[in-house]
């Protein structure tokens, strides 16, 4: 499983960006729901992490207008792929979680309690 290293390069981009502990842990549930719906490859594995990234920042208002666009720079810098990919795969994500971006606290919890004991 892919997930242990992309999830801790998810962690840390959103550490440099700023986001909340809450946004990583929104990001992550979608992450696991991609990966249990098999979606994940070899292929497309960082621009899944990265669009969960982007739509968890997206979805929490975690971000201004201006920083998004600094998120997707940071993303495309670090995952190496291509901003088109990444808004196109975005929707991909969207569709695969059936649009449910605002996630019940009992998925969000867990993750948010072990990313605020780590720090």
């Amino acid at each position: 499983s892919p997930s242990p290293s992309l999830k801790r390069e998810m962690r840390n981009l959103s550490e440099e960006c700023s986001l909340e502990p809450v946004t990583v842990s929104m990001a992550y549930v979608y992450f696991e729901k991609l990966v249990l719906q098999g979606k994940l490859n070899k292929q497309n594995r960082k621009l899944c992490a990265g669009a969960c990234v982007l739509l968890a920042a997206k979805i929490s208002s975690d971000l201004r207008k201006h920083e998004v666009k600094h998120l997707i720079d940071k993303l495309e810098e670090r995952f190496r792929f291509n901003r088109r990919d990444l808004i196109g795969f975005e929707f991909t994500v969207l569709v695969a979680l059936e649009l449910a971006l605002y996630l019940p606290e009992s998925q969000v919890l867990p993750h948010y309690r072990r990313l605020t004991q780590q720090s």
